[in-house]
């Protein structure tokens, strides 16, 4: 029986991103209905699944602490997808949807992500294990990344309201991908082992997961990612009119659009992330929490700060007061978390409540 599921679960994914792609055909340029929308909507979302399945073959194959960037990539590339394709459809409304996705994203990743994965491993463990120094190394850039980008454009003067002009816009993009590329070497060359799991005594931890896949493998889910990755973001354009009409029938406001670009993205990671704490990984479920958030600021604004050349609208990146103190007081929680190098289930439920605030106020600001 764990056979037939484990062959039921490799044929969807694969079956996934052509059916995606074959109902992006049925349904470019034409006029859906409620039935149809529905389907687009659940294509999307099983296609969204099937990229970072095979985003995690690839990463398996690759192996730790790579896979995490892997992941993390992807999934960035997916919600650039999103974020690119409802804002040259929205209109003038859409120019604050890369920034409420964006710190959608910090929020879900480093309160939603961390906090159930913390919570899991406690519940089962009693207490959870990680290497202070990796985790709050990119704690740190996960701060300064967002502060760069979210913040100082609600305080600067060149231009009117919340966003940078075009050489603050610029410099940035330079810093994030410069602090991206700076991570990413410390986290898989210079420092790769403060990114591993590690035991009570601090000694690194041998990973005991399955055999990696095999090359052919490998190169059959990178080829089945790419066409996902085509069918995620034509089928994004089609469905955003609806997202964005049942986001208006729900009475939400339209900043709301980028909480569900963000929660659909990062579900997946969150799957990962638990799975991870479940194996006494906690440093691996850390590594996709805040990996994942370093990726989607450093590497989403500067792709929207390139096509913000083309799109329609202004890009408004500079976050609200009450948004500006939930970034802040994440930031030091996560600090409070971090720096002793394990946490309890009580650190899982603040950060859960963090979370819990964050989505009350989305919905009513």
């Amino acid at each position: 029986m764990v056979a037939a599921l484990r062959s039921f679960l490799t044929s969807w994914t694969s079956v996934t991103p052509v059916l995606g792609v074959l109902v992006l055909a049925l349904a470019w340029g034409r006029d859906l209905g409620p039935v149809f929308v529905a389907v687009v909507a659940v294509a999307l979302a099983a296609t969204v699944l099937a990229a970072v399945h095979h985003a995690e073959v690839v990463a398996h194959r690759v192996g730790e602490p790579f896979g995490s960037l892997v992941l993390a990539v992807a999934v960035t590339v997916i919600e650039v997808a999103l974020i690119v394709t409802m804002m040259v459809s929205g209109g003038p409304e859409a120019g604050s949807l890369a920034r409420d996705t964006v710190f959608a994203a910090v929020m879900i990743t480093t309160n939603g992500i961390v906090g159930i994965a913390l919570l899991v491993g406690a519940r089962r463990y009693g207490a959870t294990l990680f290497n202070p120094e990796g985790s709050g190394a990119a704690l740190a850039t996960v701060a300064t990344l967002a502060t760069l980008s979210l913040v100082l454009p609600t305080f600067t003067s060149s231009t009117p309201g919340p966003a940078f002009s075009s050489a603050q816009l610029t410099f940035a993009a330079l810093a994030s991908l410069a602090l991206y590329g700076t991570f990413v070497l410390t986290q898989t060359v210079r420092h790769r082992d403060f990114f591993l799991p590690v035991a009570a005594d601090g000694a690194v931890k041998e990973e005991d997961h399955a055999d990696p896949p095999s090359s052919r493998a490998a190169l059959g889910s990178l080829a089945l990612l790419l066409v996902a990755l085509v069918a995620v973001v034509g089928l994004a354009k089609v469905e955003s009119p609806a997202i964005e009409a049942g986001v208006r029938a729900a009475g939400f406001p339209q900043s709301f659009v980028g909480v569900v670009i963000a929660l659909l993205v990062l579900l997946p990671e969150t799957l990962a992330a638990v799975r991870a704490a479940l194996r006494d990984r906690m440093q691996i479920s850390l590594n996709l929490a805040y990996g994942s958030a370093i990726a989607s600021i450093g590497l989403t604004i500067p792709a929207i700060a390139l096509a913000s050349i083309w799109l329609p609208t202004r890009l408004l990146l500079g976050l609200g007061p009450t948004q500006i103190v939930l970034l802040a007081l994440t930031v030091v929680v996560s600090v409070l978390t971090v720096v002793p190098g394990r946490a309890t289930r009580l650190q899982g439920g603040v950060h859960l409540v963090l979370l819990a605030g964050f989505l009350v106020l989305a919905v009513n600001p």
